[in-house]
Formats: C-alpha cells, sequence, structure tokens
C-alpha cells in the first residue's frame, strides 16, 4: 500500500463513526400505539409523548407513531392489534391490559409494552412479575390493599359514614384480582367497623338501577371496584352520586377531577412516563421478557373541596393536610 492508499484508508477509518451515527440519526423509530378509550383520558397520552421527547424521541423527527384506538370498544381490540402488526412497528405499547392481551394474541415476536396493567399475571400477559417471559412487559397498578386504604382516608374524610356500597362491573377483572381486592375491602370494614353492600353495575344503562340499589340499602358512601366501564362514566358516576348525596372514594384522581369527592392510588401519569422508559430500553435491544414488570412507587391522596362543599361536608384538617392535591 502505498503513502496515498493508507491516507484514504486512514481517513475512511476515521470516517465511519460518523457514518454509523449519521445513520443512526437518520432511524426512524415506529411505535404503535394502542388505546382501549383515548377520549377518557386525553392528557395521558401527552405525558407518554413528553417522556418519550425527554429521551430524544421526537414525533415527526425521528419517530413515528401508528395511533388505533378502540373509543370504548373492547371487541375491536383484536383487528386494531393486528392492523400494528401488519405495519411492522418497532414496538407496541398498549394503553391498558386488553390492549396488550389482543396484541399478545396477534404476535408472539414484536415487543408489547402495557402501560397500566391490573394483574398482568392473572391476565396471561406474563408468566411472572420478575421475570414476565415472551414478548409483553409494562407496569401494573395492581395492589388490593389500596382499596382498604381508600376506606380508611373516607373513614377519616367523612366520620359519620357508616354503610358503603361497592360498585362492581362483574368479569371486569379477572375473578382472582377481584377476590383479592374484595377480601381486603372486607377486611378494611371489619377493622373500621363499615357495612359494606356490593351492587352490580353490568353496564352504563344499569347506572340508574344502581343507585336505587344504593338508595335502597341505605348506603352514605361508595367506591367502585372495576375497569375501563366505570373510568370512562366516571362524570356520570359523579353527577349521580352528587345527586344522591353520597361522598365516594376512588381509585383514580381522573375521578375527582369528574367530581367526585376523593381518591387514592397509584399515579398513573407516572405509569405512562415510564411506560417510556421501558420502550426506550426495548428499542435499544433489552429483551421485553427480561424487564420485570413493575409496580407503583408513586399513590396520591386527591380532595374535591368544591364537592365536599356542595355535600356539606367539612374535611378535616388532618386529612388536607396528608393530601398531595386540593382541588378548590
Amino acid at each position: 500500500m502505498n503513502r496515498r492508499e493508507a491516507i484514504v484508508a486512514l481517513v475512511a477509518l476515521g470516517a465511519a463513526p460518523f457514518a454509523a451515527r449519521a445513520q443512526q440519526a437518520g432511524k426512524v423509530t415506529r411505535i404503535g400505539f394502542l388505546s382501549t378509550n383515548r377520549a377518557a383520558a386525553p392528557g395521558i397520552l401527552e405525558v407518554f409523548l413528553q417522556a418519550l421527547r425527554e429521551l430524544d424521541y421526537i414525533e415527526g423527527r425521528n419517530l413515528l407513531i401508528e395511533y388505533r384506538d378502540a373509543e370504548g370498544k373492547l371487541e375491536r381490540l383484536p383487528v386494531l392489534a393486528a392492523e400494528l402488526v401488519a405495519l411492522k412497528v418497532d414496538v407496541i405499547v398498549a394503553a391498558t391490559s386488553p390492549g396488550a392481551l389482543a396484541a399478545k394474541q396477534a404476535t408472539k415476536t414484536l415487543p408489547i409494552v402495557f402501560c397500566v396493567g391490573v394483574d398482568p399475571v392473572a391476565d396471561g400477559l406474563v408468566t411472572g412479575l420478575a421475570r414476565p417471559g415472551g414478548n409483553v412487559t409494562g407496569l401494573s397498578m395492581l395492589a388490593p390493599e389500596l382499596v382498604g386504604k381508600g376506606l380508611d382516608l373516607l373513614k377519616q374524610a367523612v366520620p359519620g359514614v357508616s354503610r358503603v356500597a361497592i360498585l362492581r362491573q362483574p368479569g371486569a377483572v379477572p375473578e382472582h384480582t377481584e377476590k383479592d381486592i374484595l377480601r381486603e375491602a372486607e377486611a378494611a370494614a371489619r377493622t373500621l367497623r363499615l357495612q359494606l353492600q356490593f351492587v352490580e353495575v353490568r353496564g352504563p344503562d344499569d347506572f340508574d338501577r344502581a343507585f336505587s340499589d344504593v338508595t335502597r340499602v341505605r348506603a352514605d358512601a361508595l367506591t367502585v371496584v372495576g375497569g375501563n366501564m366505570f373510568f370512562s362514566q366516571r362524570r356520570r358516576l359523579a353527577h349521580l352520586a352528587a345527586k344522591n348525596r353520597l361522598p365516594g372514594v376512588y381509585g383514580l384522581r381522573e375521578y375527582v377531577d369528574a367530581g367526585g369527592l376523593m381518591s387514592y392510588g397509584a399515579n398513573q401519569a407516572d405509569l405512562f412516563r415510564r411506560a417510556a422508559t421501558y420502550t426506550d430500553k426495548i428499542l435499544k435491544g433489552t429483551k421485553p421478557g427480561d424487564l420485570p414488570v413493575e409496580q407503583p412507587t408513586k399513590f396520591e391522596l386527591v380532595i374535591n373541596l368544591k364537592t365536599a362543599k356542595d355535600l356539606g361536608l367539612t374535611i378535616p384538617p388532618s386529612v388536607l393536610a396528608r393530601a398531595d392535591e386540593v382541588i378548590q
């Protein structure tokens, strides 16, 4: 090799890393985002996108997102999941467990991240939390003990409460999970000397009948056990609770934003932020089956003082002092 050839070779070697970086910079990542009902929580998606931006995934520059939304119709999820698989996206991000299940049935190879899983093991999404195995991982909000904590806070906020109606949608969560939740609720009720009244609500058409049942059993407060149906109907739920002068405690702050009295539970926005981190790790080569399913790390107590005033309630200062947010 003569001197000129040696110089050319060295220049080429030096340029190679830059070329590789340029090629990587020009790569467009494709994410399939599968929503169960995007309109039910419009701000949550922006939390996920902002977390991606902080990880240098910019939609319209190096990121393309294929959005699919079931609009609350769970039977549409399998078709939408199959569409994302056919598009050969790099990863499918499912907002909820039903979406993740539909995606898992559609593909055994594409990585899947769920943002809010109820009970991923019982749902059949993963074989275990520590080592999920397969092509699915994500964030779980399963914490059956939270319903007991919620009842405790409700009793502290409204000391006169003695009988609580638990609205439940049969089949909305796995049977094993529901049993755990109801067992925790009953244990807390015994400690708090509360009577529980279970009222079934199979769908939105049952709401008026359900509240008639709540009135008939003389409940003086309520809570809910269920999934997407109650969440998507939370404004109507809050309206009926106010109409019947029933203070309520819920598992997500969105119920309080909609007019419910108080909530205690996992910070849903935090789960979506962490889902973006999981997505980034997978895009960089980590296998979903090697990423443990993580449970909530942030919990929040939110109180709506406007609702308390409308109900004629005065929330004790000791409870207000513990609140992460108070809506005036």
